[in-house]
């Protein structure tokens, strides 16, 4: 059986030119944070891509913690390749688009 993530993180797709960002949305939860961010180190470690990773907290609504991976800047869309990995690691196999 594969694990699904979907229902634990939902991500979303933004797209502009030259910017890229996949915003992940979760529960606010320790464990939750810490597997994202350990998926992130691997997938910047595989790929020698950096991109920009800004974490959201709102105190007042639990259910709302964001973790946005940016791109910046990316002319030939590269950060998809960053994105990709990162939804396949993290076990997430749906992403909504937010354009």
């Amino acid at each position: 059986m594969v694990m699904d993530n979907s229902n634990k993180i939902e991500a979303h797709m933004t797209m502009e030119e030259r910017y890229e960002v996949l915003s992940l949305v979760f529960k606010n939860d320790e464990k939750t944070t810490n597997e994202i961010f350990l998926a992130i180190d691997k997938i910047k470690e595989n790929t020698d891509m950096n991109p920009l990773i800004c974490e959201r907290i709102f105190k007042d609504k639990e259910d709302f913690h964001t973790i946005a991976v940016e791109f910046h800047d990316d002319v030939h869309r590269v950060g998809g390749i960053f994105f990709t990995e990162l939804l396949k690691e993290l076990k997430i196999d749906k992403c909504e688009s937010d354009i």
